[in-house]
């Protein structure tokens, strides 16, 4: 998979692309992540990437022409599945969209900033618009970091046990059951003796009842879908 992030602050992006899970899928060749700077696509002496809104308002617009300079050499290139632009209003990433995305072969995420981009932008460009949930931040880097984890850490041989990702919460619309680890009993906390059995069948069906419950109490709409 290749991921191309299009932003205007590449060096805020490229941290948490050189530590842990994410680093070790580049380093394996698993994953290529790209980072562009928009400013590079500008055509004026002040490396301009917006403006002021036409019919006025406040705060400043993303123009379409460094953004169209950008996609479209990238698309020169190669194929891409998909172009996805981070923003608030977009819909909110779950566990099934990082699933559809993790099986792409190019991505390409734009990362909104200001009021966000030109409109032409979203209506010709994008393919996918996403949101990391309901509030706003100073830029779309960030979400994009929280997607590419997502999706990347599904990829065939980023983790170290393939099956770990299957069972994590959202992967079946339930959230996961209580997990538990050495010691036995600490300070008189103890793990439930089911757990020793050996008794696998028994266990699993305990970890499913209680991932019902979990989800039952702390997340009942999703239970609805």
């Amino acid at each position: 998979m290749r991921i191309d992030i299009i932003t205007v602050l590449p060096e805020l992006l490229k941290s948490p692309f050189e530590a842990s899970i994410l680093k070790r899928a580049i380093e394996a060749n698993l994953v290529e992540v790209h980072f562009h700077n928009l400013r590079d696509y500008t055509s004026d002496r002040y490396k301009s990437i917006d403006d002021t809104q036409f019919g006025g308002g406040a705060g400043m617009v993303m123009m379409i022409e460094p953004i169209d300079k950008c996609i479209s050499a990238l698309k020169e290139q190669r194929h891409y599945d998909e172009v996805i632009y981070m923003t608030p209003d977009g819909e909110t990433l779950k566990q099934g969209i990082a699933n559809q995305l993790s099986l792409k072969e190019n991505i390409i995420i734009l990362c909104g900033h200001y009021k966000g981009v030109d409109q032409r932008v979203r209506d010709h460009f994008i393919t996918r618009e996403i949101s990391i949930g309901d509030y706003v931040l100073s830029g779309g880097e960030l979400g994009a970091a929280v997607l590419c984890d997502a999706i990347i850490r599904l990829i065939p041989g980023v983790l170290g046990n393939e099956t770990s990702a299957l069972t994590d919460s959202f992967q079946d619309n339930l959230l996961a059951p209580p997990i538990y680890t050495k010691p036995r009993e600490y300070k008189g906390w103890k793990v439930p003796e089911l757990l020793f059995s050996g008794n696998f069948p028994k266990i699993e069906k305990w970890r499913e009842e209680q991932a019902y419950l979990r989800t039952k109490e702390r997340r009942p709409d999703l239970l609805e879908d």
